[in-house]
């Protein structure tokens, strides 16, 4: 379902979800009175990631967590658990998962800024072991405490 809402956008265009993502972490980082800004160009197919007025990172579909999203909700429908708990677990996990995104995605700016000579330490380990952590964390959780597996 996730690719064929994908497929409604062109290869030069941003989607929905993503830009949505981007201008949730601009909002969360400007709160706190964070130098931070979400750029969109028409006809680049990524929202570039400013902090303090520097161009950090592009943000790419890739990027949204979607597709951890989608995992999460995939092991815990595997192992499930009575429905009304799953609905719960499945709902209240995948905002966790989408608020832990954001943070990521404007700490990882944050630690271009600092340290660019980390790069791809923070973007390719760092942050991945990061959010698929806590992912990994939620799933133990749901299958010692409400799985149906569990009994």
């Amino acid at each position: 379902m996730y690719q064929g809402y994908l497929s409604l956008f062109d290869e030069n265009s941003v989607d929905v979800l993503t830009q949505l993502v981007a201008k949730n972490t601009e909002q969360l980082f400007t709160f706190f009175n964070i130098d931070f800004l979400a750029k969109e160009i028409t006809g680049i197919p990524y929202v570039m990631l400013l902090y303090k007025g520097q161009y950090m990172a592009r943000m790419i579909e890739g990027c949204n967590a979607v597709s951890v999203i989608v995992l999460f909700v995939s092991f815990v429908v595997s192992f499930s658990g009575k429905l009304k708990a799953t609905l719960f677990f499945i709902i209240g996990g995948s905002v966790f998962i989408y608020v832990l995104n954001i943070i990521r995605i404007g700490l990882l700016c944050m630690g271009l800024y600092w340290f660019p000579e980390q790069e791809s330490l923070l973007h390719d380990v760092v942050f991945p072991l990061f959010i698929y952590g806590v992912v990994f964390v939620l799933w133990i959780v749901w299958v010692n405490k409400f799985s149906l597996y569990a009994k």
